[in-house]
């Protein structure tokens, strides 16, 4: 009973310490930037029962090691007992965390779904409450990266990693480049506001190259996706052919992203040189690089081609859009073709599987039928071919 007395009452203390603490260093506001006097919603922890952690504790023989804690706390399936069980060890004289300890808390927290706690141990560890440990700041930056207002505190937890002497072993590695490249890469989408994130992509790439880390063939993708996204094919392409120096091959998404950028940026003719390439290879791309080829091709009037990549997606089961059939068949219209556009029409119509269902087509084939109506100031047909 007086075991089971003192844990209790440690935990107790343990809670109004760090609430105490968090008071304080927010200066008047609660943990998470709450104004003091302000009720918030009712945390999900809860505290486990005495019965359960009077048993762990037990358990735990005297003057055990931080180790011991480690898997205690990995092998408890509860969460909220788990940190008590961290928080507890804590206030133990002599006792000190170490990474293997603040690993394992954090795997419970973040699995658990106690995002708070886990907060709390990111920054802990960053402000130095245990030894240095590559696998734990990759834990740490993890947990932040997959949070948007955590993600100023992952360059902070990478920064501290660079600072760090050599001796430590926890300088940045391929996984802490792919983490804050994934992590960039997912806010990349269009110039211009895109082009703030590609200065952390290129700033990135370059710190990773001078500390000799030799990347993957994921994370060179994640850095040529950056640039297309972002239309600079130029340094897209520098990447593409840098890969064989770092003994990685190009795949389907490497394709993918290089031929979008190409029909995106209007260099139709190299993108068609890196599709054919990417084909011979037996890459399948992906429903939006098809799509983009087909109708980059169609507004230049390439119909030949156009439709040849038509019939390609079809036959590798990716499935267009309407916008994709009617580029296509609206722009042969235009051209005077419009026989031709019936005819590929009827054509897509009778494929078996076909692609397109009774409504698709009638839509598609009323469109036909307006645009190739005369018109005032209709477009003389001409070769509209790319200047590349």
């Amino acid at each position: 009973m007086a075991l089971l007395a003192a844990a209790a009452a440690a935990r107790r203390f343990s809670r109004s310490l760090r609430r105490f603490s968090s008071y304080a260093a927010s200066g008047g506001e609660e943990a998470g930037g709450v104004p003091a006097g302000v009720v918030e919603p009712e945390s999900p922890v809860r505290a486990p029962p005495d019965e359960q952690f009077a048993a762990w504790v037990a358990r735990l023989r005297p003057g055990f090691t931080a180790g011991d804690l480690a898997e205690a706390i990995s092998s408890e399936r509860d969460p909220d007992l788990a940190l008590a069980l961290f928080r507890w060890a804590a206030l133990r004289p002599g006792f000190r965390h170490a990474p293997a300890s603040y690993l394992a808390a954090l795997t419970a927290a973040s699995s658990g779904r106690r995002p708070a706690a886990a907060e709390n141990l990111v920054y802990d560890v960053l402000a130095g409450a245990c030894g240095p440990d590559l696998r734990l700041f990759n834990a740490c930056l993890r947990f932040c990266c997959a949070r948007r207002r955590l993600f100023p505190l992952a360059f902070d937890m990478f920064n501290k990693m660079r600072s760090l002497p050599a001796s430590a072993a926890c300088r940045p590695d391929v996984e802490t480049y792919t983490l804050l490249l994934t992590s960039v890469v997912r806010r990349v989408r269009r110039p211009p506001a895109s082009m703030v994130y590609l200065h952390a992509v290129r700033s990135l790439s370059r710190q990773m190259k001078a500390s000799g880390v030799v990347p993957d063939t994921f994370l060179l993708n994640l850095i040529i996706k950056a640039y297309a996204r972002c239309l600079e094919v130029d340094d897209a392409l520098k990447v593409f052919r840098e890969m064989p120096l770092y003994g990685c091959e190009a795949n389907e998404f490497t394709y993918g992203y290089i031929v979008k950028a190409m029909f995106q940026k209007g260099r139709t003719d190299k993108g068609m040189v890196y599709f054919r390439e990417a084909r011979e290879k037996g890459f399948v791309p992906t429903g939006g690089v098809y799509m983009t080829a087909v109708s980059a091709l169609a507004l230049e009037w390439r119909f030949e081609e156009s439709r040849n990549v038509l019939i390609d997606m079809l036959d590798c089961k990716r499935k267009p859009d309407m916008i994709t059939y009617r580029t296509l068949m609206e722009e042969m219209c235009r051209a005077g073709r419009a026989e031709d556009a019936f005819e590929l029409l009827e054509e897509l119509k009778e494929r078996k599987r076909g692609p397109l269902d009774q409504r698709m087509y009638s839509e598609l084939l009323d469109g036909l039928h307006w645009i190739s109506q005369p018109h005032q100031d209709r477009v003389s047909p001409c070769d509209k071919r790319s200047d590349d």
